[in-house]
């Protein structure tokens, strides 16, 4: 596919962050789990196990300068289904590779189904909504789609996934997945290490939850 067919089709991106995130996230821009794990200085030992290893809770950093982060967690992946369908790469690779993204919903229906599963339904969220356009004029390099949800693994739908399941948008093939709707097509786009100056990509920023 191309830039405009994209932007066509999904012209607003949505991130779920932390509630009470977006002064940092102004200031530092969206970082990935690693960039955020450089910025406060975390050292090799905790750093490994941040993005090597499943993270079953929150995880919040402390800096004297920076105050604190939270790096959420990845609860809809599990182990043991995971080392089922991966292809042509280990779990703590997978894991370092999806905790070096910034992910984002193409659809307002795909970030409505994330915030009510179970596992955040009750929580409120600080959640961002960006011009896909805006983001590609000046990241387009750094853009990766994907035809799954990357960040959860479920028994009864074990899409294979490793080196090959993140695509450039000139690389994805839209029409290989013509059997789903136009809109589930694309089930993520990721931006590779951080979003800076974020504020300038924003159409909207609200504290929500579940509305169901």
């Amino acid at each position: 596919m191309n830039e405009d067919q994209l932007v066509a089709m999904h012209p607003r991106l949505y991130h779920m962050a932390e509630l009470g995130s977006w002064p940092s996230i102004e200031r530092h821009g969206l970082l990935s789990t690693k960039a955020l794990i450089e910025l406060f200085e975390v050292d090799e030992g905790l750093s490994l196990r941040l993005t090597r290893e499943r993270r079953p809770e929150k995880v919040t950093l402390q800096h004297r300068q920076l105050g604190s982060a939270v790096i959420r967690d990845n609860k809809p992946i599990h182990d043991s289904l995971l080392d089922r369908c991966l292809e042509g790469m280990d779990k703590e690779d997978w894991y370092d590779l999806l905790n070096g993204r910034v992910f984002f919903w193409l659809t307002r229906r795909q970030l409505e189904k994330f915030l009510c599963a179970q596992t955040y339904r009750s929580e409120e969220h600080t959640v961002l909504t960006l011009s896909t356009a805006r983001l590609l004029e000046r990241q387009r390099d750094d853009v990766r789609l994907s035809p799954i949800n990357s960040g959860a693994t479920h028994p009864g739908s074990l899409s294979p996934r490793g080196v090959g399941t993140f695509a450039s948008i000139g690389d994805y093939s839209i029409e290989q997945y013509s059997y789903r709707r136009r809109d589930e097509r694309i089930r993520e786009l990721a931006v590779i290490n951080a979003v800076s100056q974020v504020a300038d990509l924003v159409i909207d920023v609200e504290d929500t939850k579940c509305p169901k």
